[in-house]
């Protein structure tokens, strides 16, 4: 095949900023240097990309796409096409579908699922029960990312709360352990306060006091107790309370942390003050919090307490969304206009572009010991996205790609737009248009 040469992008990689070019060749970001210096054979494709920005693609570590058993609400196929359209050329996809991916079998399935439907990079979490400890230590770790860990869930049989099972777990785990953390008997007692004074009809802004610090917290120290007894690779899923700081460090950098970290856009972007004017769509596990969290959440960013952005994409219709409280499903669709988001953030001086780069693109590879993605440099897959920071664009009905069909983030006017995605080197997302037969790999790790 012949190359790509993509010219004189603001290029921002490894803590860095500056104009260069860039030669893609055989899935390969083959050369890569000041503009005018990289040698190119005849032939090669030419894209000039002057006032653009170059980043590596985004690995978002933490999405639903529903496939198998919940395809009315999303699937592999239609949820990786937002993707793309969102500069996401690589996920991690949890194990809470139908059925459940609590065994090899099933996992493997999803396996084949993600090699014929998606079309950008794939792997998936092998999920934890009280009982299937034997399988996840058959599963591969250089081949699956991670296992997936609910320690406050009524989903199915996969909430793990016997003490002995998790110590085990944690003692033997050889993949990192990414872990949902609500105390689920707080969240009961709370549910059934607020149940008895409203009902059914209990209000949306009530949310956070039902799954509330408490509940966080509680459960998040039992896991980091847990990591630290054991020596566990620890990954604490969506962080969404200030209280929870005070269980991170940033005193090593991302590769040497046995304790890491996320936080998702939602609990960047919303506080509970937008209960009141967006409810259901906006409301996820664990629950948006206060303006004081959303700010601690922000500077656990900026000074590295918190060492991953991801988006916990979870799509419902909207008819499921539209329940009462106790009928209304938590989570919402976000993998289209997430980096759309965290560059409106960069554009309101929030955070740097460098950062983002770090938190959803370098982060996720060195923290899952991704090979060969998530950097821009010579003999890595090129995974690539470039980005106008001045197409003003607003959030409607006609484009949402989400199956569901629609996004908390309506009327929205984002700044920055993803022009064009590069999967493995293939343009997969091109100003609009998305090239439907181009299929993603299988991530691999190097553990």
């Amino acid at each position: 095949m012949s190359g790509i040469l993509i010219k004189n992008p603001t290029i921002i990689n490894e803590g860095l900023s500056f104009i260069g070019d860039l030669y893609i060749r055989d899935e390969i970001i083959s050369a890569f240097g000041p503009p005018g210096q990289v040698a190119v054979p005849d032939g090669t494709k030419i894209i000039d990309a002057t006032g653009l920005i170059l980043i590596p693609g985004v690995i978002d570590e933490h999405v639903h796409f529903r496939e198998p058993g919940l395809t009315h609400k999303g699937d592999i196929f239609t949820e990786t096409r937002a993707a793309a359209a969102g500069g996401v050329t690589s996920f991690m996809d949890m194990p809470n579908t139908l059925p459940q991916t609590t065994t090899l079998k099933d996992l493997e399935e999803k396996f084949r699922i993600g090699s014929e439907r998606s079309l950008i990079n794939y792997s998936f979490y092998f999920g934890a029960t009280d009982d299937n400890l034997s399988e996840i230590m058959r599963a591969d770790p250089g081949t699956v990312c991670g296992i997936k860990l609910f320690m406050g869930s009524s989903t199915g049989n996969m909430l793990v709360d016997n003490e002995n099972v998790l110590k085990e777990l944690f003692r033997k785990a050889l993949m990192p352990i990414a872990v949902h953390c609500e105390d689920e008997t707080t969240i009961r007692r709370n549910s059934e306060k607020f149940r008895q004074k409203h009902g059914e009809n209990v209000p949306m802004k009530f949310h956070p006091l039902i799954r509330s610090r408490e509940a966080c917290f509680k459960s998040s120290s039992q896991a980091v107790n847990l990591a630290k007894e054991f020596n566990t690779r620890l990954h604490i899923l969506h962080l969404s309370t200030a209280d929870e700081m005070k269980l991170l460090s940033a005193e090593e950098p991302p590769y040497e942390k046995r304790i890491t970290s996320e936080v998702c856009i939602h609990h960047l972007w919303f506080d509970d003050t937008d209960y009141e004017e967006l409810g259901s769509k906006i409301r996820w596990n664990p629950a948006i919090k206060t303006g004081f969290d959303r700010k601690a959440l922000i500077e656990g960013l900026n000074n590295d307490l918190i060492d991953v952005i991801a988006t916990d994409h979870a799509p419902h219709t909207a008819e499921e969304k539209s329940g009462s409280y106790f009928k209304s499903p938590s989570g919402a669709p976000m993998v289209q206009h997430s980096l759309a988001a965290m560059l409106e953030l960069w554009q309101r001086k929030i955070f740097s572009l460098e950062k983002i780069v770090e938190k959803m693109c370098h982060n996720p590879a060195i923290l899952f010991n991704i090979s060969k993605r998530g950097f821009i440099r010579e003999g890595y897959k090129a995974d690539l996205v470039l980005i106008d920071p001045e197409h003003a664009w607003s959030v409607s009905r006609n484009n949402i790609l989400y199956k569901c069909g629609w996004s908390p983030m309506e009327g929205v006017t984002f700044s920055s737009k993803v022009v064009k995605t590069f999967v493995n080197g293939t343009l997969v997302y091109n100003y609009g248009e998305i090239n439907e037969d181009y299929r993603g790999q299988r991530l691999e790790f190097k553990r």
